[in-house]
C-alpha cells in the first residue's frame, strides 16, 4: 500500500480519515494557465472530492444493506464498458476511412433533405475599419470589383487602414460565424445587406464591412463542397455501424455453431 505522506505529498483537504494529497490535485489541473485559473479549479476540485465522500459517508449511514448493494450495476456497467472497448479496438481494426468523391456526390444526390439551409452561407470579403476613415469607401469599391488587381489592392489598401480584412471568397462562410466576426445579431446582419453589402457598427468606433460574392438563402440545399464533411462522417458512421452488426451477428453464430449458446 502507498502511504503519501511518508513521501512528504502534502494533504489539502481532509473528509473524516480520508484525505486529498497534493499530487492528486496538481494531476487534475493542467499545465500552462494562469494561477487564477489554477486556483479556482483547485478549489473547484477540492469541493468536489469532499462533496462525493460527504455523500457516501451520508448514504453509507443511511441506506439499508440490500440498498448499498450496487453489485449488479457495477456488473451490468462493466460489461458494457468492455463491449464498448471491444467494439472500438474491432472497428479500429477494420474501419475502411478511404471515401472517394464519387461517393461523397452519391450521397449527397440520393439524400438532398439532409443538406436543406436552416440559416444562409455567404462567399465574402469584409473588413473591420474605424467608422470616420477616408479609406473605407475606396476599399469597399476595390473589394467589390471583379478585376483581380482591384481586389488585391483593396486588400493591400486594408493592412494600413483597417483593423482586419479577410477574404473568404474561396470558401463559404455560414451567418453564426459571419454575425460572430462582425459582433452584431444575425437578424441585423441580414437587414443590413443592400447590394451585395452589408455594413454595421461594430464597436469601439469601428464599422464591419462585408461584400457578398455569392449567397446560398436558407430553405436551399447547401453546396456539396459545404457538406462534405459531413458526408464523411455520416458514412463513417454507417460503416461502424455495419462492422457492429457484423460482429453480433458473427458472435451469434459462431456460438451456435460450437454450441455455446442456444434459446431454451
Amino acid at each position: 500500500m502507498f502511504f503519501p505522506e511518508f513521501f512528504g505529498d502534502e494533504a489539502v483537504a481532509r473528509v473524516g480519515k480520508e484525505k486529498l494529497y497534493r499530487s492528486t490535485l496538481e494531476g487534475y489541473i493542467p499545465d500552462g494557465i494562469s494561477p487564477e485559473d489554477s486556483a479556482a479549479m483547485a478549489a473547484q476540485f477540492i469541493n468536489s472530492w469532499a462533496s462525493d465522500r460527504l455523500f457516501l459517508e451520508v448514504a453509507e449511514a443511511e441506506l439499508s444493506k440490500s440498498e448499498m448493494d450496487v453489485s449488479k450495476e457495477l456488473e451490468e456497467y462493466r460489461i458494457s464498458l468492455l463491449k464498448y472497448r471491444y467494439e472500438q479496438h474491432y472497428i479500429n481494426e477494420r474501419l475502411d476511412t478511404s471515401i472517394t468523391p464519387a461517393e461523397i456526390r452519391h450521397y449527397y444526390e440520393e439524400n438532398p433533405d439532409k443538406f436543406i439551409l436552416d440559416a444562409p452561407l455567404f462567399k465574402v470579403r469584409y473588413m473591420l475599419i474605424p467608422e470616420g476613415s477616408s479609406a473605407k469607401e475606396k476599399i469597399k469599391k476595390k473589394m467589390s470589383s471583379d478585376n483581380v488587381e482591384d481586389v488585391i489592392q483593396a486588400d493591400s489598401m486594408a493592412v494600413s487602414a483597417a483593423v482586419r480584412y479577410v477574404d473568404r471568397t474561396d470558401s463559404w462562410t455560414d451567418l453564426k460565424t459571419l454575425s460572430l466576426e462582425s459582433g452584431s445579431d444575425p437578424a441585423t446582419l441580414l437587414s443590413s445587406m443592400k447590394k451585395s453589402f452589408i455594413e454595421v457598427p461594430s464597436g469601439e468606433g469601428n464599422v464591419f464591412v462585408a461584400y457578398v460574392t455569392d449567397m446560398v438563402k436558407k430553405g436551399s440545399p447547401a453546396p456539396i463542397e459545404y457538406s462534405t464533411e459531413k458526408i464523411k462522417d455520416i458514412i463513417l458512421s454507417a460503416r461502424k455501424r455495419q462492422l457492429v452488426s457484423g460482429l453480433e451477428r458473427d458472435l451469434l453464430k459462431d456460438a451456435r455453431t460450437k454450441d455455446k449458446f442456444e434459446i431454451l
